[in-house]
């Protein structure tokens, strides 16, 4: 949980003494400009309700175009999604995506058709998996004072799982974390009063709060990136919950006088190294049997200051966190091909002009690369040779609030990466 200036929507900043807001990642100032842009969920659920999404099957639009370097024509799969920040495919090309935003989680058939399979009206519907004609997902209430990891079984019976806030509240996992300033003086940090905006202190240690953002069902349980915890969760089949990882925090960035004034911190601050918290938006399995991770910077989103997004792998065994590579803008969402370990990344701000792309990491390298160009691509699932994209996930009205324009997006692969594939359908 990153506690900067005021929430946009990627995760839901809490601040002391007024308690939670923001809409669907994580952080506070995600990106310039868009800081009063997705005011907050449950604003947009009152605002627009549960909202279904329209079945078609249509071209691309604008969500991107295969350049002939590495994918082909882009199709539309479903549209008028509401912040569509988690999906799954599951058995015979079922689609699961999450409307966020809606509360709602809603089946895309082969076909085309779609239908809600859980709704949540209020609260928020999100970290969607499958494994074996089972569906898991996230039920997070907007304040972040409940999130519950629930299934449906093949019969529809919906039960809870596993209680992520209660295990956050018992256990949290990152409290040895230390998030803020690095080097300032006592002087410096006495003019921090957390009371007053932006909220925040000169440093302080991981607090409690959770916002299951994305889950992972395997054979031995389901893994769930906890982007307000800062950690990787293991839930047991018989719903005990357990720490698998906690991630490191974000390499630290120098304040200046801008962004002191855009904050609003104490002017004595500037100059001073900041450490934001570390955001972790998806994980999934690689071929060498580590958990991949993509995870969010905290703080600004977007470039404002460098890319910052990055790519981890743990091992589940161990805990032991390694980093893969950085220079990603707004990593929100991998997905690993099991044939050789290439990582595809969804770069929600990357890209020229900062409306989105796609990113690819060949197996072995730290060095990302452009794939193609998607507007605004929050989740990525990798199935049969195609990459499963939403998009448009976040995109506000004139007055900030979110609008369901999001999609579903099917985006077949080419040349080298054509014989990429992830797990099999063992697997869902």
């Amino acid at each position: 949980m990153t506690r900067t200036r005021q929430g946009t929507g990627l995760h839901g900043t809490r601040q002391p003494g007024t308690g939670s807001h923001g809409t669907g990642l994580h952080s506070t100032g995600l990106r310039r400009g868009l800081v009063a842009g997705i005011a907050c969920a449950s604003l947009a659920v009152a605002l627009f309700g549960a909202t279904p999404a329209t079945a078609g099957q249509k071209s691309g639009d604008d969500d991107g175009a295969g350049d002939g370097s590495g994918t082909g024509t882009p199709v539309t799969l479903a549209e008028g999604l509401l912040g569509p920040l988690s999906l799954e495919v599951g058995r015979h090309n079922t689609v699961y995506v999450t409307q966020n935003f809606a509360g709602e989680l809603t089946k895309v058939a082969r076909d085309g058709t779609t239908s809600t399979l859980a709704s949540a009206p209020g609260e928020e519907i999100s970290a969607v998996t499958a494994r074996k004609g089972t569906v898991y997902y996230a039920r997070v209430a907007q304040d972040h004072t409940a999130a519950t990891l629930r299934s449906i079984a093949p019969d529809g019976t919906d039960a809870e799982l596993a209680d992520i806030a209660a295990y956050e509240k018992s256990a949290n996992p990152d409290q040895d974390n230390s998030y803020g300033f690095v080097d300032l003086d006592p002087t410096c940090a006495a003019q921090f009063d957390p009371t007053q905006p932006p909220f925040i202190p000169a440093t302080y240690t991981g607090v409690v709060d959770t916002h299951p953002y994305a889950s992972l069902a395997l054979w031995n349980g389901v893994y769930v990136a906890d982007a307000g915890g800062n950690a990787i969760l293991h839930v047991d089949w018989d719903g005990t919950v357990s720490t698998t990882a906690v991630l490191p925090p974000s390499d630290p960035v120098t304040i200046d006088a801008a962004m002191i004034a855009d904050i609003g911190f104490p002017a004595c601050a500037a100059g001073h190294e900041y450490r934001f918290e570390p955001v972790p938006t998806d994980v999934e399995l690689g071929p060498d049997g580590w958990l991949y991770v993509t995870s969010l910077p905290g703080g600004p989103e977007d470039a404002s200051l460098g890319a910052r997004g990055s790519v981890y792998r743990v091992d589940p065994d161990s805990g032991d966190v390694e980093l893969v590579a950085t220079g990603f803008v707004g990593a929100t969402g991998l997905a690993v091909s099991q044939d050789d370990g290439t990582i595809y990344v969804a770069e929600l701000f990357g890209g020229s002009g900062g409306t989105g792309q796609v990113s690819v990491l060949d197996s072995g390298s730290d060095t990302p690369s452009a794939l193609v160009a998607v507007s605004q691509p929050a989740a990525i699932e990798l199935r049969h040779g195609a990459l499963y994209l939403t998009t448009n996930a976040i995109t506000p009205d004139a007055n900030g609030a979110p609008t369901p324009v999001g999609k579903l997006v099917r985006i077949p692969l080419t040349g080298g990466h054509a014989a990429s594939d992830s797990l099999d359908d063992t697997t869902d």
